[in-house]
């Protein structure tokens, strides 16, 4: 069957805009029972139109912060989950998909934005604690696995016993985490739950250059993932659906010339900012060698100046033995 590429941000919008598939995306992810899920106000970052400037109207040339609003997709949860020990609890849960990884410092800020931010449960403000959920269409070369739990872990580090019990205040500063590299995903599994769901977000069997569509080989066996393949087969397939795929295709490629070509100058800059060093560093040797030498020729005019008024002084007493034998002679002549 074909569907349409998941990874895509309108694509993954729609799943998670889905209360029964984003709680069985959330669900299967945290192994958790999610028994409610009511979406936050979400941030959907596609592209910044920031091309003109807004006082004239020209066209202006853009800047790295301008294209690096292009392809990012954030969704705010809270959620109600079933612990093991059958207690109902309810968390924040912040899933962020983006085409890369590398801007480090805008997951941070969004994630110091749910630090930062109080919840009303029945009328009452709460900190709630934090999950977060990281969907990336790129590898991280220090990890292979597909799918990456960060969990913590209680420690008395007296004894270096493992405590079991949870403190509210702890829950609500830290937080667990989970990354997909979808890039990462084989497609020889499909056993788990888990397997099931990753295998729709599989980055092979594409049948198109864009890779905004591909071939489904598996015969779903889950109401869920059933559910999944068919709102994403739609979605690949219906004209309108498959436009707007289009046209975060083109914007995701206007994205990455730009930010190549902005990579580009950032080391041509870097290169002749390099060379200009070497120059100053070659102008600073020069100069140092032109003030020894400078320093040397000082020294031998001092020397020079030295050795003329050792010849002064000599000449000096010379004269004046010469002036003292004169009048010797003198005097001798005169008795």
């Amino acid at each position: 069957m074909i569907i349409a590429n998941p990874i895509y941000d309108t694509v993954f919008k729609k799943l998670m805009e889905n209360e029964r598939l984003s709680k069985f995306f959330i669900g299967t992810l945290l192994d958790k029972t999610i028994l409610s899920l009511e979406m936050n106000p979400q941030e959907f970052t596609y592209k910044v139109d920031d091309t003109k400037d807004k006082k004239s109207g020209d066209k202006k040339k853009p800047t790295v912060p301008d294209m690096l609003g292009f392809s990012f997709l954030r969704v705010d949860y809270v959620a109600t989950i079933l612990t093991e020990a059958g207690e109902q609890k309810k968390i924040l849960i912040e899933v962020q998909k983006a085409w890369e990884q590398d801007d480090l410092t805008r997951f941070r800020t969004y994630l110091a934005e749910q630090y930062r931010k109080i919840d009303t449960i029945n009328g009452i403000k709460v900190v709630l604690p934090i999950t977060t959920i990281y969907v990336l269409d790129s590898n991280l070369p220090e990890m292979d696995s597909a799918c990456i739990n960060i969990e913590r872990e209680y420690r008395d580090m007296i004894t270096r016993q493992l405590i079991t019990a949870r403190s509210p205040f702890i829950e609500k500063l830290t937080h667990d985490s989970y990354v997909v590299q979808t890039k990462r995903i084989k497609s020889d599994r499909y056993q788990t739950r888990l397997d099931k769901l990753l295998s729709v977000f599989e980055q092979d069997y594409f049948v198109d250059n864009a890779e905004m569509t591909k071939m489904y080989n598996y015969r779903p066996d889950d109401d869920d993932v059933k559910e999944m393949i068919d709102l994403l087969h739609y979605v690949g397939t219906d004209p309108e659906e498959r436009k707007a795929l289009e046209i975060e295709q083109e914007a995701h490629r206007t994205w990455t010339d730009s930010f190549a070509k902005v990579n580009r100058e950032i080391e041509e800059q870097a290169k002749a900012l390099e060379e200009q060093a070497k120059a100053l560093e070659e102008q600073a040797k020069a100069l140092e060698e032109k003030n020894k030498a400078l320093e040397e020729q000082a020294k031998a005019l001092e020397k020079k100046d030295k050795v003329i008024e050792e010849l002064v002084k000599s000449n000096e007493e010379q004269s004046q033995a010469i002036a003292a034998i004169k009048r010797q002679l003198d005097e001798m002549q005169r008795k």
